[in-house]
């Protein structure tokens, strides 16, 4: 019952914990600078939606929902990680690890709770590679954290792990938490 409970819980990037009766307005996300300062990523131009753009890798988008604000990047993506490697492909799903280096800061509005389960990797084939949920031992460090609440005004980095095939390369890093709904943000992946 307790890794259905935090598996349902991580599965959102927000914890919303304030009380609202009212019909939730459709999130909305832009790009912003590529400062890495929170109150830096302010932005009075019209907000495009992720299906308009599609990211470079350390460019940030700001995303703005009923009860937050914050900005998350794809700072970057190493295939294959250097050290351990996945013990077995067919029950992990790839031979090597992969990580994207992400960052997300708090900008305004209630606590965010961060974890790894909203980042992807998508394939030029529609294959979708997920996080396994695996913290710790032999995996790339530093590890973005599971479940970890940000102030407003603080960011969050760390390395997320994927098991991937070496000889295949996704095209794109995907962040799709519930709070989005059907408007993930994407950042492409660069062909070697």
């Amino acid at each position: 019952m307790r890794r259905f409970t935090t598996t349902l819980a991580a599965g959102l990037l927000l914890t919303l914990t304030a009380c609202g009766g009212n019909e939730p307005s459709t999130p909305t996300v832009s790009k912003t600078s590529s400062s890495p300062e929170p109150a830096a990523t302010t932005s009075n131009s019209p907000s495009p939606t992720p299906t308009d753009t599609t990211y470079k890798l350390g460019e940030t988008a700001k995303v703005t929902t009923d009860n937050a604000s914050f900005t998350v990047t794809a700072l970057a993506y190493t295939q294959p990680v250097k050290g351990p490697q996945p013990p077995d492909p067919t029950t992990q799903g790839g031979d090597v690890w992969a990580t994207v280096e992400a960052k997300v800061c708090s900008v305004s509005g209630i606590t965010l709770t961060v974890t790894q389960f909203p980042w992807s990797l998508a394939y030029a084939d529609g294959t979708v590679v997920k996080v396994t949920g695996s913290t710790g031992g032999d995996l790339p460090k530093p590890e973005f954290p599971m479940d970890q609440p940000i102030k407003n005004g603080r960011c969050i980095k760390g390395k997320i792990p994927f098991p991937v095939m070496n000889n295949i390369r996704p095209e794109r890093v995907v962040y799709a938490p519930e709070a989005l709904s059907a408007t993930p943000v994407e950042w492409t992946i660069p062909k070697q």
